[in-house]
């Protein structure tokens, strides 16, 4: 009997995805959570594991094409109409490095049951046939994104020297492991191009209707101010010598998230929602903070859930593994959404500071410069020092001037003297 899957509105009430990549094809033997498909959402890349156990019958999408929740895109066959004589399926081998039990989006917890190796009964391995990753990764400690990273680069995960909390293996020590690419060459237009046209969907459609969004519904104030960050650099370097923080990636902007929620809980008003259906004001008593990161897919937003409640060295290990995942393109909606408060990091690219847009529904967002040596007046002589600019948008319906204001000069001070995130209550 044929089964028809349906994309799946994999969170936060999609309506729509692109096929990004085929995992199986007709002919295939798949079980229950098998990884069928790669999906681009509005907000990520989702694996989707099949419902059902049997052959594949038909994939009803092609790549690349995008499709609405609800419509079917495979056929899946049990088997039930086959004749009596017919061979049975071979079953799919183990691969000793599956066993973490999570799926991205699925039905379930899979116990014992392998995830199948692609076409294992329909072709004959040959050369191109992605090496496997021996037994001994299994009992390698890893998330989930770090094991498909290394199944993807064909990385033995027990050769990978573990940086992280515990003995954990980082998708860094993955990538350490893999000989540097040569650069892709710069994309330029063919000779007898004039013009290019780019597709207007998956993150880049979201991010547009964000913006436009905030742009024309939230009165944006941005306020900015120069910061003398000599001693957050010195903290920075104490941070990376500490044993407490080995393998522990530490940089500024870690120091700056610190600032943002010591200014958050003296002045909560700023990790605010406006709640235009109900005509009320929601002040958020936690922090679920944003960083803005750059992808190759496009700008995300994920957010570290309850940040204010997190030590420094659980803040910094969340902002590495919630980064690394965005870049890989793997972050599920849940990390895309929930967001009360963000960080944009401008500096990363070279720039001074910027007039950040606000994500629909936030009260602040604030936009941190490159961290430079200049001349800086300090006790009453030009010295070179590390200096930072801010720049704080504020949604004017919620907050004021004098509100953001105060609140930015506090992420200031903070910076300029990091002892006062343990002397401010």
């Amino acid at each position: 009997m044929n089964q028809r899957f349906a994309l799946p509105d994999v969170g936060e009430g999609l309506t729509e995805a692109e096929i990004v990549s085929w995992k199986v094809k007709p002919g295939d033997s798949v079980a229950v959570n098998d990884v069928l498909v790669e999906i681009e959402t509005a907000k990520s890349i989702v694996e989707l594991p099949s419902p059902y156990a049997g052959t594949v019958a038909e994939l009803l999408v092609a790549e690349g094409e995008t499709v609405e929740t609800g419509s079917d895109i495979i056929v899946v066959s049990d088997g039930a109409d086959a004749p009596a004589a017919a061979a049975a399926p071979v079953p799919a081998q183990p691969t000793a490095e599956e066993g973490s039990g999570a799926t991205l989006v699925g039905y379930g917890t899979r116990e014992g049951t392998p995830r199948r190796r692609r076409g294992a009964a329909a072709r004959t391995p040959g050369p191109e046939v992605r090496p496997e990753v021996p037994a001994v990764s299994a009992h390698v400690l890893a998330k989930p994104p770090v094991r498909k990273l290394a199944r993807d680069l064909g990385v033995d995960l027990a050769a990978a020297q573990a940086t992280g909390p515990g003995g954990t293996v980082t998708r860094a020590d993955v990538l350490a492991l893999v000989p540097t690419p040569p650069a892709e060459p710069e994309r330029r237009f063919e000779q007898h191009e004039r013009e290019r046209h780019v597709p207007i969907r998956g993150v880049r459609k979201a991010t547009a209707a964000a913006m436009v969004e905030s742009a024309f519904s939230a009165p944006h104030v941005t306020v900015f101010t120069t910061v003398d960050a000599t001693r957050t650099m010195k903290l920075v370097q104490r941070l990376k010598t500490d044993p407490e923080y080995a393998g522990i990636r530490v940089s500024p902007l870690l120091l700056v998230a610190k600032a943002l929620l010591v200014a958050v809980r003296r002045n909560p008003d700023i990790n605010s929602t406006w709640d235009e259906k109900n005509q009320v004001i929601v002040v958020k008593n936690y922090v679920n903070l944003g960083i803005a990161v750059a992808t190759p897919r496009g700008l995300l937003v994920p957010n570290v859930k309850d940040a204010d409640a997190m030590t420094l060295k659980d803040l910094a290990i969340h902002l590495n593994e919630l980064a690394g995942t965005a870049r890989e393109g793997k972050a599920q909606p849940a990390d895309l959404s929930g967001g009360t408060i963000t960080i944009t990091n401008v500096g990363t690219f070279g720039i001074d500071t910027g007039t950040p847009i606000l994500n629909p529904g936030e009260a602040a967002i604030l936009a941190v410069g490159k961290i430079s040596q200049r001349p800086w007046v300090h006790k009453g002589k030009v010295k070179p020092r590390h200096l930072v600019t801010l720049g704080l948008s504020i949604d004017h319906r919620m907050l004021d001037g004098e509100s953001g204001s105060r609140a930015l000069a506090d992420i200031a001070a903070v910076l300029e003297d990091p002892a006062r995130a343990l002397t401010w209550s």
